[in-house]
């Protein structure tokens, strides 16, 4: 029996999704375009952009449509750090984040003058409001940002978000609410966040468009020019049909959380159970999900001790079930967790690692299988 269970990576599109998407397809039109088309265009782009801020708390003009998260990273680190100015040249980023943030940090240091300060995470990937407090302190005002998660990709940990806002004491906030969004609460007023990245395909809308919630007050320098369209912010023409499959599906998403996590929790804590039976020396990593609210319900992290995750991941491939070995946004190279080492966590157990990520699809069958597959990776597990 095969069975997909890597959603972190990406979510199957939803029914209702998919057939907003194709009515939506059939509308002709450019939304920038002032006769009719356009505007019945323009219509159906700006119901999409209500919903979704809806879905986010947010007011609709701070909703700008990008093609994914990695687009709204990148916009909220490069444009608030060139909006900043030369006297602002800090960027406060915690330990173990996204690629998109890192490779984006990294290249504004190399080639802008940028200032990286991490900010390091607890042993669950955590990042306590005091670390940032006074993390902020002697740069306050050099800062252009600070940049977390609200829920590790990875290892599933959840942030105190509001907290972490008042813990940089006035310094511009971006939040990746990425993995979040349709997992646990997330809302943009409440977070007192300036920025805050969504991407469609998480929640189970269509890959290649996301949105980034940029607060009215916020400056921010486009990356894109050539139109004007949303404030300025993101040029070229607005995927209406797109950003409407958005909205179905992170409403579906949002409607369901609460049952959504009950149900998952036990799906994921079943197959907790089975593995570290079928695995001696297994490791579960990130926040203990009997915590409520410390960990995203759909996600279930392991390193197995003397194992490689790569084939690991592949002896379970050759099972028919899907998993991954972290983030799918290394363009296929397999690296030892980043999120891992920040964590403390030994290299040689890093090496091992297994990110299990259940969601909407996820049936107790998909569970069975993952179990049934498991003493294929026992010869593995011995260190």
């Amino acid at each position: 029996m095969a069975a997909y269970l890597d959603h972190a990576a990406g979510s199957p599109l939803r029914r209702a999704a998919a057939e907003a998407y194709l009515e939506a397809l059939g509308q002709v039109g450019n939304p920038s375009s002032v006769h009719r088309h356009g505007q019945a265009a323009r219509r159906l782009l700006e119901e999409a952009r209500e919903r979704l801020a809806v879905v986010l708390d947010c007011d609709p003009p701070e909703v700008v449509l990008t093609s994914g998260g990695t687009e709204s990273v990148n916009l909220a680190i490069v444009g608030a750090y060139r909006a900043a100015g030369r006297d602002h040249r800090v960027l406060l980023v915690a330990e173990g984040e996204h690629a998109a943030t890192v490779e984006t940090v990294d290249a504004l240091v190399a080639a802008e003058g940028a200032e990286a300060v991490p900010l390091p995470v607890d042993g669950t990937a955590r990042l306590d409001p005091a670390v940032l407090a006074a993390a902020v302190a002697p740069v306050r005002d050099r800062a252009a940002l600070v940049s977390f998660l609200w829920a590790n990709n990875e290892v599933g940990t959840v942030n105190a978000v509001p907290a972490l806002t008042a813990a940089a004491d006035g310094v511009p906030v971006h939040v990746d609410a990425v993995a979040a969004l349709g997992a646990v609460p997330v809302g943009f007023r409440a977070s007192g966040a300036a920025l805050l990245s969504v991407s469609a395909h998480k929640v189970g809308g269509p890959p290649g468009i996301g949105a980034l919630v940029v607060g009215r007050r916020t400056r921010l320098e486009p990356l894109l020019h050539g139109g004007g369209q949303q404030r300025g912010l993101r040029s070229g023409t607005e995927p209406a049909a797109a950003a409407l499959a958005f909205a179905v599906a992170a409403e579906e998403a949002v409607a369901e959380l609460d049952a959504e996590a009950t149900r998952l929790g036990a799906l994921r804590d079943r197959a907790l159970a089975g593995l570290l039976a079928a695995l001696p020396g297994a490791r579960i990593r990130g926040a203990d999900p009997a915590v409520p609210g410390a960990r995203l319900p759909g996600n279930l992290h392991v390193t197995v001790p003397g194992a490689d995750g790569e084939e690991l991941l592949l002896r379970l491939d050759a099972e028919g079930v899907s998993v991954s070995t972290g983030s799918a946004c290394q363009a296929g190279v397999t690296a030892i967790s980043s999120v891992l080492l920040a964590m403390g966590v030994p290299a040689e157990e890093a090496r091992g690692a297994l990110r299990i990520t259940l969601g909407h699809t996820t049936t107790d069958g998909d569970i069975d299988a993952l179990l049934a597959a498991a003493p294929a990776l026992r010869p593995l597990s011995a260190a």
